[in-house]
């Protein structure tokens, strides 16, 4: 799944959302910790699982698209959050990176958007390789605004809903919204309703 399908002419949801491929690769990690914690109640054990089957989803997307940095970093996080439910003993910290990930992309969309530099003018500016000069059209600037905020209120949502559970322990509903609002699901609808303020150029 990538911002720049935002600048194609026709998008699907399924499109959007990445594939099925996509979203398997994007909650892997939090389904397979989850169902084998219920199964074993070992932390090491459903920790180690899930980086197994992030594994596998790494090699055959090295093997068959020949990308490489988005699998090692999948990798990567699915590591931390191993490392850090191994070393804690809890479950529930397995799923602090999730966390993380979405406090810190809020603070981030947030703070784009107060100095007028919304992270998605910033990507389609990118990808049209137009650089900055969205910013001298006001339309332009209101709808990447807008797409803008649409992220960051996924951010919110996802942060609010999840820091109670992690604080109250509740690792089944925790696992759930993590893989629901922290992954590839909720940031495909995002990037769905974004292609559509956008697909019609001011």
């Amino acid at each position: 799944m990538t911002l720049k399908v935002l600048s194609h002419k026709s998008v699907s949801l399924f499109t959007a959302v990445g594939g099925w491929r996509t979203v398997a690769e994007g909650v892997a990690s939090r389904v397979l910790f989850l169902v084998a914690y219920l199964l074993t109640e070992q932390v090491v054990t459903s920790a180690l699982v899930a980086i197994g089957g992030v594994f596998v989803f790494a090699v055959v997307r090295m093997c068959t698209d020949r990308k490489f940095w988005q699998p090692m970093v999948g990798l990567a996080v699915v590591g931390v959050s191993a490392l850090l439910a191994g070393s804690t003993g809890h479950a529930v910290d397995f799923y602090l990176t999730t966390i993380l990930m979405q406090a810190g992309g809020a603070v981030v969309f947030l703070a784009s958007m107060l100095v007028r530099w919304p992270v998605i003018g910033l990507v389609m500016g990118a990808v049209r390789g137009e650089r900055a000069a969205w910013r001298r059209d006001r339309e332009r600037r209101r709808r990447y605004q807008m797409c803008t905020a649409m992220f960051l209120a996924k951010f919110a949502i996802a942060t609010a809903v999840l820091v109670p559970l992690y604080m109250a322990g509740q690792l089944i509903p925790l696992g759930i919204a993590a893989t629901l609002l922290g992954g590839a699901p909720a940031a495909g609808v995002c990037i769905y309703l974004c292609w559509r303020v956008l697909r019609t150029r001011p």
